[in-house]
């Protein structure tokens, strides 16, 4: 039973990783449309703009002496799922009895500013890194968690940085007014200029003019303003290229074809490793486990955050500590349950216990359902 799994990122190799670690010997192929060994991607918004790291998930070799065929440097480009046919850029097809649909997301462009870098794959952190250390001032677009972890991450080599947010806050669509208050107060803090509640409407070379008349000095420009899922090789193939929905178990609506990660919309590398090692599971046989709470984790000005559970909508009240300080606790309450708990400069044993908390939470809600 040979698995095919397009895209090298998180997901594919936590699904590799699973099934080995279980004794499956099974043929695995993974075809990649970047021409290096998979590798890890948060780094390339925080320790990769400071200099040159080595991201890769695993030592060179590895994936031949784990019975792993790595087809790089080449793209997907069509699915027929009722031959269960592959076929790629270059006009190759490769069959499969199982598949693995990977392939992650694209950066979406920043309109108006075709100069605009993004950061998605490690050569687009390498171009970031020589602008950055060429000097002049950076503008980011987009207060989510890529473009405030390279927002810090300039900083520390000493780079005037602007982050400019359409949003009222930043993170709006993840957390809420409290915790976005306190990260505002931490990038100001550290001498980045954070304008809130106001869009980019030209280009004038060497600044962005915002919607309110200000001019942001750029000689650089991240674009940060969120991910498509990278399907568009799927049109046709009965699935939907706008994002692959599945299952608790990471099943599609086609026979044999599964799908994990950014693909299928799950969001963080934390869900990506978990729909990974889901896959896994359903093609070992193993039985369909209830999905783990969702959570993320980013480091920002040498403070790491960390979030379990959905933030979204709940109330937000301190459980340790206090938001003048780079270290508490936030939980999030709604219809009487705790929901999330957001964790800032806290030690591991405290993001143990939120996730326990969270776990039997959800466990006497299903029960009582």
């Amino acid at each position: 039973m040979e698995l095919l799994i397009v895209g090298g990122g998180l997901a594919a190799q936590r699904c590799i990783e699973v099934l080995r670690a279980a004794g499956d010997d099974r043929p695995v192929t993974v075809v990649c449309d970047e021409s290096v060994r998979p590798y890890d991607r948060p780094p390339l918004s925080k320790e990769g703009l400071l200099g040159p790291v080595d991201t890769s998930f695993r030592p060179e070799g590895w994936h031949a002496h784990h019975g792993v065929e790595l087809r790089l440097g080449v793209a997907a480009s069509a699915l027929d799922a009722a031959r269960r046919i592959v076929t790629l850029a270059d006009g190759e097809r490769l069959r499969y009895d199982a598949l693995l649909i990977a392939t992650g997301a694209r950066a979406r462009a920043l309109p108006g500013v075709p100069r605009a870098q993004v950061l998605r794959d490690r050569f687009d952190g390498e171009r970031l890194r020589e602008a950055l250390l060429a000097g002049g001032p950076l503008a980011v677009v987009g207060a989510g968690l890529i473009g405030l972890e390279a927002a810090a991450a300039a900083r520390a080599l000493g780079v005037e940085v602007s982050v400019i947010e359409a949003a009222p806050r930043p993170l709006a669509g993840i957390l809420g007014p409290r915790a976005g208050a306190w990260i505002t107060a931490l990038h100001r803090a550290e001498g980045v200029v954070l304008r809130t509640g106001v869009t980019v409407e030209r280009d004038r070379g060497d600044a962005l003019e915002l919607a309110d008349g200000t001019r942001v000095p750029a000689a650089n420009v991240l674009a940060g303003i969120g991910v498509a899922p990278a399907a568009a090789w799927l049109a046709g193939s009965g699935l939907d290229p706008s994002g692959v929905a599945v299952d608790d178990a990471g099943r599609t609506g086609l026979p044999g074809v599964y799908a994990a990660g950014d693909v299928s919309g799950s969001g963080h590398w934390e869900a990506a490793a978990r729909g990974g090692a889901t896959v896994a599971g359903a093609l070992l046989g193993r039985a369909d486990r209830a999905p783990a709470p969702p959570s993320f984790w980013s480091d920002q000005h040498g403070v790491r955050l960390q979030c379990v559970g959905d933030p979204r909508g709940s109330a937000e009240h301190i459980a340790h500590g206090d938001l003048a300080s780079r270290c508490f606790e936030l939980d999030h309450h709604l219809d009487g349950r705790t929901t999330a708990v957001l964790l800032a400069g806290r030690p591991p044993s405290a993001l143990r216990t939120a996730r326990a908390r969270l776990h039997t939470i959800e466990t006497i809600t299903r029960r009582a359902a």
